[in-house]
C-alpha cells in the first residue's frame, strides 16, 4: 500500500467554493480532487521540463544538413511507394 500524508492548506474562500462544487459535480472527495489536480500539474511540469531539456540539447546540438537530406530522401522513398488511390 501506498504511504499516505495528510497536509493541510488554506485556500481563499472563492477558490474553496469552486473546488467544492467542481469535487460534488464529479463525486469526488476533496482528497481525491486535490490528488487528480496536484498529479496533474506534477505531470505538466514534468512534461515541460522535457519539453525544455529536448529543445535545449537540440540548439546545442542540431541535425546536420546531410541528415536533413537523408531524412528528406527516405521520406520520399517512403511516400512514394503509398497506394494513393
Amino acid at each position: 500500500m501506498t504511504k499516505v500524508a495528510k497536509v493541510a492548506i488554506s485556500l481563499p474562500q472563492d477558490i474553496l467554493e469552486a473546488v467544492e462544487q467542481e469535487r460534488k459535480a464529479r463525486g469526488e472527495s476533496r482528497s481525491e480532487f486535490f490528488r487528480r489536480a496536484v498529479e496533474e500539474l506534477v505531470r505538466q511540469e514534468r512534461e515541460r521540463a522535457a519539453v525544455d531539456e529536448y529543445i535545449r540539447s537540440y540548439q546545442e546540438m542540431p541535425e546536420t544538413t546531410e541528415e536533413i537530406e537523408t531524412a528528406l530522401s527516405i521520406a520520399s522513398a517512403v511516400l512514394a511507394q503509398e497506394p494513393w488511390e
